[in-house]
């Protein structure tokens, strides 16, 4: 039987829960409506309302409750509703759940987990199609893991859960409803290693996320012309998988990075100085980016203009083999 993404997290929410009963699941509207995206449909209802319970309209209180219930022994899942509303919460991940762990000297443990569903490509009002990443990955103290398959949702999110440090999850939401036909609970590779989707030889695609399946489309596409893709899927941003990416780099000789975020410090430009730094001598050309625009998210009836799409993404395939 076919699995989407979110039925896979679902899944992944109430396996862990059941394994252990320090795992809380909170946030808003996530209790009895089983949150907007259904992702934690039935867990109220299977664990109690001690255990899954709704919360205020105040993000910043969700974190900082979050950090509060790690402290004393819980394992916290804290949903942030949309990838726009986690700004509140800035000060509270950003100065205390990041940095509590080091500022203790390992002594205390936060095993938080801040669940977030992000990125566009859903028609969404503005505040809700946000990609944030940049932000997370750029604060040390942070992991941060996306996944681009329904299996990665299930076996990642487990990982994130069991993880004594603190985890910022982003749930690509336009690919909840993606299906696989593989069966759970499932155990992929550990999330911090980068895998190949598809192997190539003329260029190399990196990708996470909402991006993953149209990076997959465009090296169908890309095949018609005869141009050979190898696609990375890099699953963890924080840490990044420096030597997966290099390796692959290497074998191609080119590098495009795809992402929906705004190009301006997004993480394609992390990526493309750790490809000079460790593949300089192998490039064939500079490596390029397809990505989102510099400005605000657009109005839902502009998206498809602003979104990456398998068009933008073979335009740098081809200036990248013009080299």
């Amino acid at each position: 039987m076919a699995v989407t993404m979110a039925q896979a997290i679902n899944q992944a929410l109430k396996d862990a829960m059941s394994a252990d009963d320090r795992v809380l699941m909170f946030g808003e509207d996530v209790g009895r409506l089983g949150g907007v995206f259904r992702v934690t449909d039935g867990l109220q209802e299977m664990f109690g309302e001690e255990r899954c319970f709704d919360t205020p309209l105040a993000e910043s209180g969700i974190i900082g409750t979050a950090i509060g219930l790690a402290m004393y022994g819980y394992r916290p899942i804290a949903e942030m509703q949309f990838d726009g509303f986690t700004y509140p919460a800035f000060e509270q991940i950003v100065s205390h759940l990041a940095k509590m762990p080091n500022r203790s000297r390992g002594t205390v443990k936060l095993p938080v987990t801040v669940r977030i569903p992000f990125g566009g490509g859903i028609g969404a009002v503005e505040h809700h199609s946000e990609s944030p990443e940049a932000y997370w990955a750029h604060t040390a103290g942070l992991k941060v893991f996306t996944p681009g398959t329904p299996e990665d949702g299930y076996s990642m999110m487990r990982e994130s859960i069991e993880s004594d440090d603190p985890v910022i999850f982003l749930e690509p939401k336009r690919r909840y409803w993606m299906k696989s036909d593989q069966q759970l609970p499932v155990t992929t590779q550990p999330a911090r290693e980068a895998v190949v989707r598809r192997e190539g030889t003329d260029v190399s695609v990196f990708c996470y996320g909402p991006m993953v399946r149209t990076a997959l489309e465009a090296a169908d596409a890309a095949a018609d012309e005869g141009w050979s893709l190898e696609i990375v899927d890099l699953r963890s941003l924080a840490p990044l998988d420096t030597a997966s990416i290099v390796a692959s780099v290497k074998r191609t000789g080119r590098a495009i990075v795809v992402h929906e975020a705004a190009r301006n410090l997004g993480l394609g430009a992390e990526i493309a100085a750790r490809i000079q730094e460790g593949a300089f001598y192998h490039l064939e050309a500079p490596v390029l980016r397809a990505t989102g625009f510099d400005t605000p998210y657009p109005p839902a009836k502009l998206e498809e203009y602003w979104l990456p799409d398998v068009d933008r993404i073979l335009d740098a395939v081809e200036r990248s083999l013009a080299y």
